[in-house]
C-alpha cells in the first residue's frame, strides 16, 4: 500500500484565514456597578466617522501622557497624531465607554468620559500572522475599577473571532505590576524574559520584561 504524505503548507494568510466581522457591542458592568459598552472599530472606520475627530485627539493626548510616564510602553518620543493612528488604529480597535455614550459623539470631557481601549493587530508578518499581539489603554483616571481586566477578557473573545490562533505580549515590565496581576490571573503563559529589556523612568537600572503567551484555539 503507497502511503502518501500530505504536506502541511503553512498557515493560512490572514485574507484566507477563518474569520468574521465583529459588529456587536460588548455589555459590560464595572466594579462600581456603571454600566459600560465595548465598542468594535476597524481601522476604515476612522475615515468614515465612527470615531469622532474629538475623540481621536482625546486619545491621542492621552497615549502620549502615558509615554511620557515612561514606565509601560517602550516608547522615547511622542508620536504624532498620525503615528498614533498608524500604531493603534491600523487593525482593529475596541473603545471601552459608559452605555450611554457612542465614539461617534462629539465632546469636550472625553477626558471624564473615556474608559480604555485595546488594539489586536498580528504580531509578526505574512506566515505568522495567525500570531496576535495587543496593546492596552485606561484611562489613569479611572484605575481601580478592573477596567484593565475587563479589556483582557474580551481581547480573549474578540482575538478569534478575527481569526487569530496565539497571542504573544512581547513586553510587560516587571514594574507594571498591574498588568502582571491580569495576564497571570486570565491564565497567560510566561513564555519568555527578556533581561534588562527597558530603561524606564524612575528606575536606577534597566527592568526585565516579561513575554506572555496564551492559545486561543
Amino acid at each position: 500500500m503507497t502511503v502518501i504524505e500530505k504536506k502541511w503548507k503553512g498557515p493560512e494568510s490572514p485574507a484566507t484565514r477563518t474569520h468574521q466581522r465583529i459588529t456587536e457591542v460588548q455589555s459590560i458592568t464595572l466594579k462600581d456597578g456603571t454600566p459600560a459598552t465595548l465598542y468594535p472599530i476597524y481601522s476604515t472606520d476612522v475615515s468614515q466617522s465612527t470615531v469622532s475627530d474629538s475623540l481621536i485627539d482625546f486619545l491621542h493626548v492621552e497615549f502620549n501622557e502615558e509615554i511620557e510616564r515612561g514606565d509601560t510602553y517602550p516608547y522615547l518620543h511622542t508620536l504624532t497624531r498620525e503615528g498614533f493612528l498608524n500604531y493603534f488604529f491600523d487593525s482593529f480597535t475596541a473603545i471601552l465607554l459608559p452605555a450611554e455614550v457612542k465614539p461617534s459623539d462629539d465632546l469636550k470631557n472625553w477626558d471624564e468620559v473615556f474608559l480604555g481601549m485595546y488594539y489586536i493587530k498580528p504580531n509578526y508578518a505574512g506566515r505568522c500572522s495567525h500570531n496576535c499581539n495587543g496593546g492596552f489603554l485606561v484611562n489613569h483616571r479611572k484605575r481601580g475599577l478592573r477596567i484593565g481586566s475587563e479589556l483582557g477578557r474580551s481581547y480573549l473573545e474578540w482575538a478569534p473571532m478575527l481569526g487569530y490562533t496565539y497571542s504573544v505580549f512581547n513586553l510587560v515590565f516587571e514594574t507594571n505590576h498591574g498588568s502582571l496581576r491580569i495576564w497571570d490571573g486570565l491564565g497567560f503563559d510566561r513564555i519568555g524574559r527578556i533581561p534588562g529589556a527597558g530603561a524606564l523612568k524612575g528606575q536606577d537600572k534597566p527592568v526585565d520584561a516579561i513575554m506572555f503567551g496564551k492559545s486561543l484555539v
